[in-house]
């Protein structure tokens, strides 16, 4: 049992892409396997975190061949609970599907793609070794590029391109990355890797681990390779716009704290000075672009990239604290910005249209929609009580700790013009009057599932704002797992 909850992750996803695959011609019948099969990774999941917070670090080997020779999975706390977030997320998308907002056409190769992603994000989480690592951004980038493509109409295939181009020098650099830790350590295994290094030269390391680390970079969406993001997701339906925007960048950022903050930790302190700096301009050139932008999903992508310089500024301070600040964000962030993306396809349902400039009027029809709106939006600047308030403290206080006081400010001035952008959206599209004067509200919207997934969502943000401690606590445990070879 124990064996099969370690790769349960990778596995109940695949099987359900095999299984939604057969049920095709019975459209009702899929969806409704999708959707089971979403909560059978959630259950599980679950029960492999309850394993991991009781009896620890859970492991497990393939084909009879033990580690660090053998195909290796494991689960630590940090591991675990991205499968979790992974599977959360899974759920919120295929239930939002079921609504009206904005829904991905249901074609036959929909499901299938969808628990491929799945199963590619959480075998990128739950590897214990650096090829596997190769092999599950490859089915998770695969499965991508089949969700981009799916209406085949040419901006579709025009995001699909910009998407594929960027991802595969990536994955380039990556394969390059991996053949010279290879040559240096003699390994691929995490835990192989980690102890041959400490009797490694550290700048004999720094060529390979900066090629898969920039490699990680790309996939992350950070300065200056991330273009691609922007220019891509917003041709997506919301459910599955939604979980790129909560999952893809993020297993970059988990790639590149997996590297620097566990298996190499010998990594030259000039490394870490780079990414703060590569930190702080992701940050500013992720905002800027936002506030430039006046459809709602251009604004939110670019967001994202924003938010992914806070995640790698914990990354770059190289220290416990900004390693609880990274994962504190991390699981803060997905469940934020998917639930914006989210709330912006209700919108889009409600008022016609993503462009700011052609909406408004919602206040007076939809005030509870406003207020819900402003719950991920205010976390996102970094409000307290709210989640991501304390994400941002944490490391923002790290940051001042150790004397970067430019880091520090420039994280601060972003949370100002994030600011600017929430409110540019709220203005708009809640206080302002539509342009259109005969408009009114649609007269069916089957919104209920719609409703189900944001309102829970915001429910995780708040909860996470007001009793900030559990979540704390437990990165601070996957802060202290992290670095410490078996």
């Amino acid at each position: 049992m124990s064996a099969f909850l370690v790769v349960s992750p990778a596995l109940v996803p695949l099987a359900f892409a095999l299984l939604t695959t057969l049920t095709q011609g019975r459209a009702r019948l899929t969806a409704n396997l999708s959707l089971v099969g979403a909560f059978t990774l959630l259950g599980c999941t679950l029960l492999l975190l309850g394993r991991v917070v009781s009896d620890g670090v859970q492991r497990t080997a393939f084909g009879n061949w033990q580690a660090p020779f053998g195909i290796e999975f494991v689960v630590d706390p940090l591991s675990a609970s991205m499968a979790v977030i992974t599977a959360l997320m899974g759920v919120a998308a295929l239930l939002f599907q079921r609504s009206s907002a904005d829904p991905a056409e249901e074609v036959p190769t929909l499901h299938p793609l969808v628990h491929a992603l799945l199963a590619g994000v959480a075998g990128a989480f739950i590897t214990g070794d650096l090829f596997n690592l190769y092999v599950w951004f490859e089915i998770m980038l695969l499965a991508s590029l089949g969700l981009l493509a799916l209406g085949m109409g040419r901006r579709h295939l025009d995001a699909t391109l910009k998407y594929f181009v960027l991802n595969a020098v990536g994955t380039l650099l990556f394969l390059a990355g991996i053949a010279g830790i290879y040559g240096l350590t003699g390994h691929v295994n995490y835990a192989a890797m980690a102890e041959a290094s400490q009797g490694i030269e550290p700048l004999r390391l720094l060529a390979p681990v900066a090629l898969v680390c920039l490699a990680f970079l790309i996939k992350a969406g950070s300065f200056p390779v991330f273009a691609w993001l922007p220019a891509s997701y917003h041709t997506l339906p919301a459910p599955l716009l939604a979980l790129f925007a909560a999952l893809l960048t993020k297993v970059g950022v988990y790639a590149v704290l997996r590297m620097l903050g566990d298996v190499f930790v010998v990594t030259p302190d000039i490394a870490f000075q780079v990414l703060g700096w590569v930190a702080v301009a992701t940050m500013v050139t992720g905002v800027l672009g936002a506030a430039y932008h006046w459809d709602m999903r251009r604004i939110l992508a670019f967001h994202i990239v924003s938010q992914i310089g806070y995640m790698l500024l914990g990354i770059s301070l190289n220290s416990d604290p900004g390693k609880i600040g990274t994962v504190f964000y991390i699981l803060h962030h997905i469940i934020v910005k998917a639930n914006l993306f989210l709330i912006a396809a209700i919108i889009f349902k409600l008022t016609g249209s993503y462009d700011l400039r052609r909406i408004g009027g919602l206040w007076k029809t939809r005030p509870w929609l406003g207020v819900l709106f402003l719950v991920p939006a205010l976390s996102l600047v970094g409000i307290p009580p709210l989640s991501g308030f304390w994400a941002k403290f944490i490391v923002v206080r790290e940051s001042l700790t150790q004397g970067e006081m430019a880091w520090a400010a420039a994280a601060l001035l972003v949370g100002f013009l994030t600011l600017y952008s929430m409110m540019k959206i709220w203005m708009q599209a809640f206080w302002a009057r539509h342009p259109d004067e005969t408009w009114t509200l649609p007269a069916a919207t089957r919104l209920g599932p719609a409703w189900i997934v944001t309102i829970g969502l915001a429910l995780i943000t708040v909860a996470i704002g007001v009793w900030p401690q559990p979540l704390y606590t437990f990165a601070e445990e996957a802060a202290r797992v992290m670095g410490v070879t078996p």
